[in-house]
């Protein structure tokens, strides 16, 4: 039998620095577009004006700084002769906050293409694209990889956390929208 607790505390730990490198590009982002202003050969905005180079800088060093603190949490509170049910590393803390916000800008190049404006909601894709482009890239780092119930764990986990702090953010007045 599995062992839920674990599993969920597992999926958790290693989808964590991918929250935080998505939330900072909210609290810490703005300036200059990633885009630079430019548009597709469609006429449309490449990524549009909220996705910014301060924001995917800020977003990649927060979540790649958890990671360290994660490891270092690992290896330090642990007693030498214990053996961790996980391992973890500051790369992949890195990897999977880079491929959080690669998830996030392929999702806005996505939205623009199919006419949603910036700002405006495409439900369910709007909650998993970073936890995707995140799970997806993880894979080009050194183990540990996930596994099936690993990756629903943290897709379902994610969704209705993912609506929830929006609201909280939105309503302590750090976004304008509530999605």
């Amino acid at each position: 039998m599995t062992n839920w607790i674990y599993e969920v505390v597992y999926a958790l730990f290693f989808i964590f620095p991918a929250y935080v490198a998505n939330a900072m590009p909210v609290v810490l982002g703005g300036g200059t577009p990633i885009d630079l202003g430019r548009k597709w050969f469609d006429g449309k905005p490449i990524f549009g004006s909220h996705k910014t180079i301060r924001g995917f800088a800020v977003g990649v060093t927060a979540g790649t700084l958890t990671g360290l603190a994660q490891e270092f949490v690992l290896h330090s509170v642990a007693p030498p002769d214990f053996v961790l049910p996980f391992q973890f590393s500051v790369i992949v803390g890195f990897v999977v906050s880079l491929g959080a916000l690669l998830g996030d800008l392929a999702h806005s190049f996505v939205k623009r293409r199919i006419n949603i404006v910036e700002g405006a909601p495409l439900p369910v894709a709007d909650q998993l694209d970073f936890v995707v482009g995140a799970i997806l890239l993880s894979f080009l780092a050194p183990p540990p990889h996930l596994n099936v119930l690993t990756i629903v764990i943290i897709l379902v986990i994610t969704l209705p956390t993912h609506l929830l702090t929006n609201v909280i953010a939105y309503l302590a007045g750090v976004k304008k929208k509530p999605w």
